[in-house]
């Protein structure tokens, strides 16, 4: 048992299985008690570390080598395990590298920091976006209490963007883990089944950089860092239109601080 939430309501919850009212109650104690939020965080990473080991057979009977976004999770599944193999399964699966990936423009060559952020960025859209029943982790009926909990976990205030205007509705969000701490995930979708999501990572002590256009296997993204924040913006959309997409998040996120 956590020290102030059954063991087994702490599963339920990771696992989406709470009804709303005890959801919302067990996501209240998890902001209070860090321990049991560290708790959660860490069941949730198990449970997508699993899901990624699964995630060919999930995708049969399509073969793999037809699935762009199998490839895809693969390639970061095989990379991240030879780059961690001394790292607990959870750090393996969540380590910042992909197979096989390759930036282009300002963002090839050696790794940095900001092709850290669009990796990690983009490989949580792969994932999630790809998961038709469950994206998210809070729905959009609980967008407060996510942006409480998100903003608590990264010591920075955050809300997801609002991005009806563009055509895309937010769906919900939810806190992903990364090697470099924890990141806050929302998800949008258009009336095309076109999902889009927005990232961000606290990276303290970076500097700010101008927004960058990436290119991952085809997945496109536009990553910044503003005031020892990174964010990214991914969506399977042409570059002028993700460019768009861009500015009116990063002039949402620029009036929250």
């Amino acid at each position: 048992m956590s020290d102030r939430i059954p063991e087994a309501d702490l599963h339920a919850y990771v696992d989406g299985q709470l009804p709303p009212e005890r959801a919302a109650e067990v996501l209240r104690l998890l902001e209070q008690y860090p321990e049991s939020a560290g708790q959660a965080a860490a069941y949730a990473a198990q449970r997508e570390a699993l899901r990624a080991g699964f995630a060919a057979i999930a995708a049969e009977p399509l073969p793999p080598r037809l699935n762009p976004q199998a490839m895809v999770a693969q390639r970061v599944a095989e990379r991240r395990m030879r780059w961690r193999a001394a790292a607990a399964v959870v750090l393996a699966f969540l380590a910042g590298g992909a197979g096989g990936w390759v930036l282009h423009g300002r963002l090839a060559g050696p790794p940095s920091e900001l092709t850290l952020l669009a990796e990690e960025a983009i490989a949580n859209h792969v994932v999630y976006a790809a998961d038709r029943r469950r994206p998210t982790e809070l729905g959009a009926e609980q967008r407060e209490d996510l942006a409480r909990w998100v903003s608590n976990r990264l010591k920075h205030t955050v809300a997801p963007p609002d991005m009806g205007p563009t055509g895309f509705h937010y769906m919900g969000g939810r806190l992903a883990a990364t090697p470099q701490g924890p990141a806050g995930l929302f998800m949008y979708q258009d009336e095309g089944g076109k999902r889009l999501s927005v990232f961000v990572l606290p990276m303290p002590g970076m500097a700010s950089t101008a927004e960058h256009m990436v290119n991952v296997e085809g997945m496109d993204g536009c990553a910044w860092i503003d005031k020892g924040v990174g964010y990214t913006v991914v969506a399977p959309v042409s570059p002028a239109e993700l460019h768009t997409l861009s500015e009116r998040v990063r002039q949402q996120f620029d009036s929250q601080t």
